[in-house]
């Protein structure tokens, strides 16, 4: 009997993490898209790559520190918005190109089915993905030193390929993360939310990159 209960308690709270991660991954997104209207309609320019990788790095091991505390959601939302606010800038970039705006759409309308179709088959299935750990923290660290060295080597296809493992990973990290979330790997919604942003971040910025390369080769 008291199985019974403990894994009904235990049922109840990983439905309360899990409602609790897709609504503030909702409002944080929100965020995003409102940051990134404003720094779009005054025209910021482009925030420093070496900030930006700071922040983008850092900013989640300072919010891991403030997890249980109000502090933790104020800095999901400081964290989000300023990511929000990076990507204005790289947005009117790609709609200043005479198919821009295609590009703009089919990168959002490609995101949202990757994250929610991955979603649903890990929901569905409630396969555990934790072995795939090791895989893609290796690739994670590999595709950011990728990364740094093609800020200074300007290579067209290493950025294609860049953008082309990096959501492999991504998508990858997704099934890892509500599995994660699913399974009860992870207690605080809080950490599940600003994971799970990061990814849907990440695979936007690199699908834009793709479906640019594309559309230039027609």
């Amino acid at each position: 009997m008291e199985q019974v209960i403990s894994r009904s308690r235990a049922g109840i709270a990983n439905s309360r993490i899990i409602c609790n991660t897709y609504l503030l991954l909702t409002l944080t997104l929100l965020t995003s898209t409102m940051t990134a209207a404003i720094a779009m309609n005054i025209g910021a320019k482009p925030v420093n790559w070496l900030l930006m990788l700071a922040i983008f790095i850092g900013m989640p091991f300072i919010i891991n520190r403030f997890r249980n505390s109000l502090w933790g959601l104020v800095l999901t939302f400081v964290f989000t918005g300023f990511m929000g606010y990076v990507l204005g800038p790289i947005l009117n970039l790609y709609l200043s190109l005479s198919n821009g705006p295609q590009i703009v759409m089919q990168t959002f309308a490609t995101t949202a089915a990757i994250f929610i179709g991955l979603s649903a088959y890990t929901f569905a299935t409630k396969k555990d993905f934790s072995y795939m750990r090791g895989f893609l923290f290796t690739g994670l660290i590999i595709l950011l030193l990728a990364i740094i060295a093609n800020i200074f080597l300007a290579i067209p296809l290493l950025s294609l390929t860049i953008s082309s493992v990096a959501v492999v990973i991504m998508s990858g990290l997704i099934l890892y993360d509500t599995s994660r979330m699913i399974n009860g790997g992870e207690d605080n919604y809080i950490m599940m939310t600003v994971s799970l942003y990061a990814n849907i971040y990440v695979l936007f910025v690199h699908l834009l990159n793709i479906f640019s390369a594309l559309h230039s080769s027609e």
